[in-house]
C-alpha cells in the first residue's frame, strides 16, 4: 500500500501538470482537476504512441515525462486547485482513497494479467510498437492504449502496474468535485480490476464520466468526442459511447464538422497502430485486408474466430457443436449456459428491455439516442462474440440512466460501505467462492490477504523459462506455467507453439533486431519435430 501510496503522489501532480499543458495550449477545455488529470491522461498516451513507433517507453521517456509534469504542475500553480479541493473533501477523499489503495494491494487473478497485459508493458517498455508482433503472439497485436500509457510508467514510477489504482482515485475527485454520488455505488464491482491494468476499468470510468458531463449539458463537443474516441481506442467494444456523443453534438447541439477533427486524429492513430502491429484495423476482426505481409497467418485467424465463438458459449460447446445450432438454439443455449454465465446473459437482455421501456415513458431525445447507441453496440457484440465481458460496461450505464436522480449522497455511501465489506470478503478468503460459486472461475486464481500488501502490492514471480531457436529466431519459452508473464522477451507462450506447430508455421524476424518486426514462414519436417520435443519437455 505504502508502494501504491508513492506512486500516486508522484503521478497524480505529473498528470495534472500535463492537463494543464495541454489546456493552456489548446484552450476552451473544461475545468475541475478530474478533467485535467484526463487530459493529460490523453495528451500523454497519444504522444507516447507517436514515440513507440520510434523507440521504447523507457525510463528516459518516463524521467523526462514525470520532470515536464511536475514543473508544470507548480508553474501553473495547479497545487492551489488540489489544495482547495482537499480543504473542501479531506475525510471522504482521504477515507476512500485509502479504501481504493487497500483494494489495488491485492494479488492480480485476472487471467489476461498474466498472458496479455505484462507481456504487452514489457515490450512496449524494452521495444515499443513491433510491426507484425502478432505473428510471435497473436494477442500481442492488440497493444491497446491503456498498456501504451501504463508502459510508459512501469518503468520507476508504477513497476507493480497498478495504474488503475490511479484511475479510480481521478474517479473520486470527479465525483466529489461534481457532487455527482450516484458513482459510489460502482466503486465496489470496479475493486475487482485494480490489481491489474485492466482495459476494463478505464473504459468504464472514462465512459461514466463523458455520460455525466453529457447530463450536466457539456457543450464542449470537440472535447467530448476526443475522449470518446480515446476511450475507443482502449476498447473498441466501446463503441457506443463515441457514437451516443456524434449523435448528441450533431442531433441536439446542432455542432459543426470542427468537433470531429481532433476525435478523427486520434482514430487515425489508432487504426495506423492496428495494422502495423497486427495487419488489419481494429483487433481481432479480419476486415480491410490490406494485403500485408506482417499479417498474422490464416489459420491462427481461423482458430482465434473459432475460440471467439466458443467463449461466448463459456466454452460448455465444441465449434462442431456451435455450427450445428439452429437459430433458436443460438439464443437458447447462450440464455440457459450452465453457472453464472446464464444469469448474466439474463440480466442483460432484461436490462435492455428494461433501458427501451424507460426511454418510451421518458421520451426524451438524448434517452433514445443513448439507447439506440447502446442497443447497436449489443447487436455488434452478439454478432462477433457475445462473451459478457464485451458488454459489461453495458449494466453500468443503464443503472446510471435509471438511478442517478434517484439515489442520494447517504444511500449512495451505505450501497458503497456494505459492498465493500463484501467485495473484502471475497478477495480476502477466496476459499469461500471457490466452495459456494464453482462457477466463477476467477475464484480459482484468488490467493488472499497477505500482509506485506501494507508495504507493497502483492504480485506472481516464476523466473522459469527455457531458450531455443527456429530460423532466425531465438525465443523464450516458461516452463511450469501456461502464460509467459515474467519470461524475457522474445516469448511464446506454450498454446501459440501449439498453434503454430499444428499450422505448420513458425515466426521469424524481419530484419536482424526485435524492433524490425515479426513475419511467418512454413517450417520444415525437421523444425515440427523439435518444437514437438520442446512442448514435450515443459513441466506442465
Amino acid at each position: 500500500m505504502l508502494y501504491i501510496l508513492l506512486m500516486l503522489i508522484l503521478l497524480l501532480p505529473t498528470l495534472a501538470g500535463l492537463g494543464a499543458i495541454f489546456k493552456n495550449i489548446f484552450r476552451g477545455f473544461p475545468d475541475g482537476i478530474a478533467l485535467q488529470i484526463l487530459t493529460g491522461i490523453l495528451f500523454t498516451t497519444i504522444t507516447w504512441t507517436v514515440l513507440a513507433f520510434f523507440i521504447p517507453l523507457n525510463i528516459v521517456v518516463e524521467v523526462s515525462t514525470l520532470l515536464i509534469g511536475i514543473f508544470a504542475f507548480f508553474y501553473f500553480k495547479v497545487y492551489l486547485q488540489f489544495w482547495d479541493f482537499l480543504l473542501k473533501n479531506k475525510i471522504l477523499f482521504l477515507s476512500i482513497s485509502l479504501l481504493i489503495i487497500f483494494f489495488g494491494s491485492y494479488y492480480p487473478f485476472i487471467l489476461d494479467h498474466f498472458g496479455y497485459y505484462v507481456p504487452t508493458v514489457k515490450w512496449l517498455s524494452e521495444v515499443g510498437l513491433v510491426q507484425g508482433i502478432s505473428n510471435l503472439d497473436l494477442l500481442l497485436g492488440q497493444n491497446s492504449f491503456w498498456h501504451i500509457f501504463q508502459a510508459g510508467f512501469s518503468n520507476f514510477s508504477d513497476h507493480f502496474l497498478r495504474l488503475n489504482v490511479l484511475m479510480l482515485i481521478v474517479y473520486l475527485i470527479y465525483i466529489l468535485e461534481n457532487k455527482s454520488w450516484i458513482h459510489f455505488v460502482f466503486f465496489p464491482i470496479l475493486f475487482l480490476f485494480i490489481q491489474s491494468p485492466s482495459a476494463d476499468l478505464p473504459v468504464i470510468v472514462f465512459s461514466l464520466i463523458i455520460l455525466n458531463e453529457v447530463f450536466l449539458s457539456n457543450k464542449n463537443t470537440g472535447f467530448l468526442f476526443a475522449l470518446s474516441i480515446f476511450v475507443f481506442a482502449i476498447k473498441p467494444t466501446i463503441i457506443w459511447l463515441p457514437l451516443f456523443i456524434f449523435l448528441y453534438s450533431v442531433l441536439i447541439l446542432k455542432s459543426n464538422y470542427k468537433f470531429l477533427l481532433a476525435g478523427t486524429a486520434i482514430l487515425i492513430l489508432f487504426l495506423f497502430k492496428n495494422i502495423w502491429t497486427f495487419g488489419f484495423p481494429i483487433f481481432p476482426v479480419q476486415f480491410f485486408d490490406l494485403g500485408l505481409s506482417w499479417k498474422p497467418n490464416a489459420d491462427l485467424l481461423q482458430n482465434s474466430s473459432e475460440m471467439a465463438i466458443m467463449k461466448t458459449y463459456d466454452m460448455q460447446y465444441s465449434f462442431e457443436e456451435i455450427q450445428q445450432f439452429s437459430k433458436f438454439d443460438y439464443i437458447k443455449n447462450w440464455l440457459f449456459l450452465d453457472g453464472i454465465k446464464s444469469v448474466i446473459h439474463l440480466l442483460f437482455v432484461l436490462s435492455l428491455t428494461v433501458f427501451f421501456v424507460f426511454s418510451f415513458i421518458k421520451k426524451s431525445k438524448l434517452i433514445w439516442i443513448l439507447f439506440i447507441s447502446i442497443l447497436i453496440k449489443s447487436i455488434l457484440v452478439l454478432l462477433f462474440s457475445a462473451q459478457y465481458r464485451f458488454f459489461f460496461d453495458v449494466f453500468f450505464v443503464i443503472f446510471f440512466v435509471l438511478f442517478y436522480q434517484v439515489l442520494s449522497k447517504k444511500y449512495s455511501l451505505l450501497i458503497l460501505s456494505i459492498l465493500s465489506i463484501f467485495i473484502a470478503g471475497v478477495l480476502s478468503f477466496p476459499d469461500l467462492v471457490k466452495s459456494n460459486l464453482p462457477s466463477f472461475k476467477l475464484g480459482n486464481f484468488m490467493i488472499g490477504f497477505n500482509k506485506n500488501q501494507f508495504i507493497k502490492p502483492s504480485y506472481f514471480e516464476l523466473n522459469k523459462y527455457e531458450t531455443h531457436q527456429i530460423g532466425n529466431l531465438t525465443f523464450n519459452i516458461v516452463d511450469g506455467y501456461i502464460f509467459s508473464f515474467d519470461t524475457p522477451i522474445p516469448a511464446i507462450s506454450p498454446q501459440f507453439i501449439q498453434e503454430d506447430l499444428d499450422a505448420g508455421i513458425f515466426p521469424q524476424l524481419k530484419g536482424e533486431t526485435l524492433k524490425d518486426g515479426f513475419t511467418w514462414r512454413k517450417i520444415t519436417a525437421e523444425e515440427k519435430e523439435k518444437l514437438k520435443l520442446i512442448l514435450k519437455d515443459l513441466s506442465l
